[in-house]
């Protein structure tokens, strides 16, 4: 019999705030330790917290983003439980009045093995919390002792918790892709994974189809995508393998080794009562009004999935294009000025270079697009001579390696370079003459059935005119001279 995989995340954002959330002190990352914690995230005696507006207002615009309800009134509560990086001994989050509500994110899903069509899919999204980050231990660097850096104490996060909607490892990579996408495109978190502004955690159960949910397992802090994919594929063939050997799952949260890519349990998984949650006595409930609601709306940017149908609509672009384009705000923006720049019945050779080209060469050099050498100036002005036929697609392949590396302006690199397509049909016409008088035997077995050779007069053409012959004329010229 077959299994159903059923997995839910658990997504730790921190905000994008100067500071913590409940005092004024520095969220910077990488400061020396225990330079950014005052008095609030050290716990002193007779402090008290006071919330940052900032964090409220990603929160909202997050909520606006996945069409979630955002409650009129939350409470802040206190999470108890003690580890030496929580110095007040509780954690100030949100329990069951959380400041967003249920929404929903749809995603494009790609196949992890390679096989099977890409698909689209909704996940449900259960609440989206408030809540304050705990220090850092760290463990190695004294002998003997555990160093307690409480620099992230205090950071604000906001916990995205979705259904377990998603039955695989791919749709599980797709919703932490997107979400990491969408909290970026509305600039509420800065999403760097190395430095855990983005972390998730993932429920992972198993079933027999039509049975009841399975024991979860959850399988805390990863940072990675790549990660998510081998942690969710071993734990799942690992569950299965227990329970077909005649074992039972405790629920449990467990780490992933990504040295061995192998699982283990950390300890048995709390539940709600384990934390003795009740309302924060220092923190008043939140009160959100139309009117807050309405200026956080007006500061939402268009939204990812409004972009991919207008590039869709608009533009005639395939949903693939499209989404390729709308993976990161930062290239759908770059598209944009490229399209203001050379006009938008260009939007096709424009993505395709984009996602082609521009991607690739960004990848070898491992950059992102915010760091492409190439302006959307630039490459709309070479775009540009792709369209009036004044450089083939070879010469403009010359022309972007040079923008690249050397930077200027298409024409000019052109000029230097020669890299004008001969356009002039009575001189591609005479240089086709010279070839079908230098190969008659060819231009006989042509002529007998043996089509297949109209790609060596082709070659004998371009080689001639040393790759400067405008194909389409080329083509066309070589197809009449031909037929005799």
């Amino acid at each position: 019999m077959t299994w159903e995989i059923v997995i839910g995340l658990e997504v730790h954002t921190q905000l994008s705030t100067s500071s913590k959330i409940f005092s004024g002190a520095a969220t910077a990352y990488g400061a020396e330790p225990n330079t950014q914690a005052d008095a609030v995230s050290i716990a002193l005696p007779g402090v008290l917290p006071v919330l940052n507006k900032g964090a409220v207002e990603r929160a909202i615009k997050f909520g606006l983003a996945i069409g979630a309800h955002i409650a009129p009134r939350s409470v802040f509560a206190r999470k108890n439980y003690f580890y030496p990086d929580l110095p007040k001994g509780y954690q100030i989050s949100q329990f069951d009045l959380p400041v967003v509500g249920q929404g929903a994110l749809t995603i494009q899903v790609e196949p992890l093995s390679g096989s099977g069509k890409p698909y689209e899919k909704t996940v449900r999204i259960t609440r989206a919390h408030l809540e304050e980050d705990a220090g850092k231990s760290i463990h190695g660097d004294f002998h003997g002792m555990t160093g307690i850096d409480l620099n992230r104490a205090g950071t604000p996060l906001l916990e995205i918790v979705s259904e377990p909607d998603m039955c695989s490892a791919a749709e599980a990579v797709a919703y932490a892709k997107a979400l990491h996408s969408l909290v970026r495109w509305i600039g509420i978190c800065d999403g760097n994974m190395q430095e855990g502004s983005f972390r998730c955690d993932v429920n992972v159960s198993v079933r027999r189809p039509g049975a009841p949910l399975g024991t979860r397992r959850e399988i805390k802090n990863l940072n990675s995508f790549k990660f998510m994919q081998q942690a969710i594929d071993f734990e799942v063939q690992w569950q299965i393998d227990t329970l077909e050997n005649g074992g039972k799952i405790q629920q449990a949260t467990i780490l992933f080794n990504p040295d061995t890519g192998e699982t283990r349990a950390m300890r048995s998984k709390e539940d709600a009562h384990d934390y003795r949650y009740f309302p924060d006595p220092d923190l008043l409930p939140l009160d959100i009004t139309p009117a807050i609601l309405e200026q956080v709306r007006a500061t939402l940017p268009e939204l990812p999935q409004v972009r991919r149908e207008r590039y869709i609509g608009d533009y005639a672009l395939t949903a693939y294009d499209a989404n390729n384009l709308t993976a990161s705000r930062e290239m759908a923006d770059f598209f944009d000025s490229c399209l203001n720049e050379i006009g938008t019945p260009n939007a096709k050779l424009c993505s395709n270079w984009l996602t082609g080209e521009v991607t690739a060469q960004l990848n070898r050099d491992g950059l992102d697009i915010t760091q492409c050498p190439v302006t959307p100036q630039q490459l709309s002005g070479m775009l540009a001579r792709i369209v009036d036929n004044t450089i083939s697609n070879s010469g403009a392949k010359e022309v972007f390696r040079t923008l690249w590396a050397e930077g200027g302006k298409a024409d000019a690199i052109i000029e230097a370079k020669g890299l004008k397509q001969v356009s002039d049909s009575g001189a591609i016409e005479a240089l086709v003459d010279e070839i079908i008088a230098a190969n008659a035997d060819k231009v006989a077995e042509y002529r007998s059935g043996k089509d297949k050779l109209f790609g060596f007069f082709v070659g004998l053409a371009m080689k001639a005119s040393k790759g400067k012959a405008n194909p389409a004329q080329l083509n066309e010229i070589l197809l009449q001279k031909l037929a005799g």
